[in-house]
């Protein structure tokens, strides 16, 4: 099989070094790819969301499979124009992906199926929005419609900082259209977790769970950020809690694509709040979150490219998913600053030094001569397997002192025991 991987982070990493690994995967395109990922595949100097470009590539090399990564070019409708060529694509169209790529429809989707979730309301007059906003009390939950690259989720909690909220979203745009509507919801308390799916049109089947930490600080404290690292299995999933959200919800949405007429093909992340009141749905996306995909397609023991074969041909429920019983960590090492503002260009040192049961995960590296650089907010994500979660973090832990750049940040306390003090 000849594949092409559509993307360039940490999560593409991850999948081109699973399918590396397959003995059927002939040859792996990546696009655009990174530093690392050249490592393991072919990169293209074609940007994710060149969606002409991407099919015109996938077509004249033949290519078996497309995989795409990220959630951007999923929602301008890349697997639509893949099917229109007659290209095999992994990927939900752009109808499903609506899920990602509005807040607003993914509420409206949960309330129709039954699914439990955040009340909320939406709203597109920024003034309509201040008058209302004390009547969800605080914490309030303010989230940009549209896509922001995982940071359009803020909240406030107090009046002063919602107001400032909605004009940084509504009035000043800082999202770009994705702020020209909002969607307010009450503030759930609980634990927040969350669980990967394959889907294809009759079939759902939950991955190993991974837990992921979303604040840049330790102790889950400071802003969000796409995520600072993961570990698998996640301890919160318990096999009753399992049991419940498949029922309750993954079930429910499989069954809510058939009766809406969404032909769902691809992966689901469900976000979750484990409040008093039972489990609750944060968010979907359509893709591989990141970075819990390079803890899951650590311990993943049966073939990637045979699942999403399966799941382009509504075969899914034919296939035997195994993973190892060995746990896995992911800790991220990210840009001084991130997740605000950051520098890019910084040398990488300590690559060559890791143990052979680290593998590094490229999130935002390039090549600069013969000197790979940082370019991105998340720079690598340090892997590791292990007999326990702790196991693997140590061993990360303690491979990461072998790396640097000018400024690197990452969290001392994914998948250990951790003291405030140090």
């Amino acid at each position: 099989m000849k594949i092409l991987v559509v993307g360039g982070g940490g999560r593409e990493h991850a999948i081109c070094w699973k399918l590396s690994q397959e003995k059927n995967v002939e040859k792996i395109y990546c696009a655009p790819g990174n530093a690392g990922i050249s490592n393991v595949a072919e990169c293209l100097d074609i940007k994710d969301t060149e969606l002409d470009k991407l099919a015109d590539f996938a077509y004249d090399n033949k290519i078996d499979l497309t995989i795409v990564g990220p959630e951007v070019p999923l929602v301008m409708g890349i697997t639509d124009i893949f099917k229109e060529r007659g290209l095999r694509v992994f990927g939900p169209d752009k109808s499903c992906s609506r899920l990602e790529g509005s807040k607003l429809f993914s509420k409206e989707f949960m309330v129709r199926h039954d699914i439990p979730t955040a009340k909320y309301k939406e709203y597109t007059d920024i003034e309509k929005a201040k008058a209302e906003i004390d009547s969800f009390g605080y914490p309030v939950v303010i989230k940009a419609d549209g896509l922001a690259a995982g940071k359009g989720v803020v909240i406030p909690t107090t009046r002063e900082e919602a107001l400032e909220t909605l004009d940084i979203i509504m009035k000043d745009k800082k999202f770009g259209e994705a702020g020209d509507l909002v969607v307010v919801e009450e503030f759930l308390t609980g634990v927040e977790t969350s669980i990967l799916a394959f889907v294809d049109k009759n079939t759902i089947i939950p991955m190993e769970s991974a837990k992921d930490h979303k604040k840049i600080f330790e102790l889950e404290t400071g802003p969000n950020t796409g995520g600072m690292g993961t570990f698998s299995p996640s301890t919160i999933y318990t096999d009753e809690l399992a049991k419940k959200v498949y029922d309750e919800v993954l079930i429910k949405s499989l069954e809510g694509f058939q009766k809406d007429g969404l032909e769902f093909r691809g992966i689901l992340f469900v976000g979750l709040m484990l409040t008093p009141n039972g489990e609750k749905v944060l968010e979907y996306n359509c893709r591989f979150g990141d970075p819990e995909t390079q803890s899951v397609l650590m311990r993943l023991e049966t073939d990637l490219s045979e699942i999403m074969m399966a799941v382009t041909e509504d075969r899914l429920e034919d296939v035997h998913i195994k993973y190892t019983d060995e746990a896995a960590a992911c800790v991220v090492l990210a840009s001084g600053g991130y997740p605000e503002s950051y520098e890019k260009g910084k040398v990488i040192k300590g690559l060559d030094n890791v143990d052979d049961s680290i593998v590094v995960f490229h999130s935002g590296t390039k090549f600069v001569d013969q000197d790979i650089v940082t370019n991105g907010g998340r720079v690598l994500g340090v892997c590791s397997r292990g007999k326990t979660v702790e196991d693997a973090a140590n061993n990360v832990y303690a491979n990461i002192d072998k790396i640097s750049f000018e400024k690197m940040h990452y969290r001392r306390d994914i998948g250990v025991k951790y003291e405030q003090s140090k």
